[in-house]
């Protein structure tokens, strides 16, 4: 019986080093993929002169979640509230953020940018538009630097963890 519970133990504490390390390397991805969110919105906008909700709808179609949830959200707020842009903005990533592997300061950045979106010309939003890619260029890098750094030892930490538990407990 002792042997049954350190062996789930052990494969608890495993598997929540694990969940733990997920989380690493999800947050580049996201990264990466919500500056493909935001370089797709800048071609909406610019280019094809296409209205925000309907940009924010298209991108939504094209990304995978979480991503997608946020400009599903960020356009159905759009079109059927009474909002800003930067209302709407706001309130979608405080539905979607916790769905999400980001950290604060991505989020920040975020929050910046949907503060700008919809307030200047179109040459005023590109240059806020690569501003917040170069910000989540950056995020993005210290992301992988993170989880190369990181993540093999948060796995190994799960296991040893659990192997001192049982050892203690012995």
């Amino acid at each position: 019986m002792k042997l049954l519970g350190a062996v789930i133990i052990i494969l608890a504490t495993t598997w929540l080093g694990f969940e733990f390390a997920k989380r690493l390397s999800e947050r580049p991805k996201q990264l990466r993929q919500l500056k493909v969110a935001i370089q797709s919105l800048e071609a909406e906008i610019m280019y094809g002169l296409t209205p925000l909700a309907e940009a924010s709808m298209h991108i939504a179609k094209q990304m995978p979640r979480p991503i997608s949830y946020f400009f599903e959200r960020f356009s159905d707020r759009l079109l059927t509230k009474q909002e800003t842009a930067f209302e709407a903005w706001e309130e979608s990533l405080k539905e979607t953020w916790n769905l999400t592997s980001m950290l604060d300061s991505e989020r920040e950045v975020m929050m910046q940018f949907g503060a700008t979106l919809g307030q200047h010309d179109r040459e005023q939003q590109q240059k806020q538009i690569k501003l917040t890619l170069a910000h989540l260029e950056r995020e993005e890098h210290e992301a992988k630097e993170r989880q190369h750094r990181y993540e093999r030892m948060i796995k190994s930490l799960g296991f040893l963890t659990g192997l001192l538990i049982v050892i203690l407990m012995l």
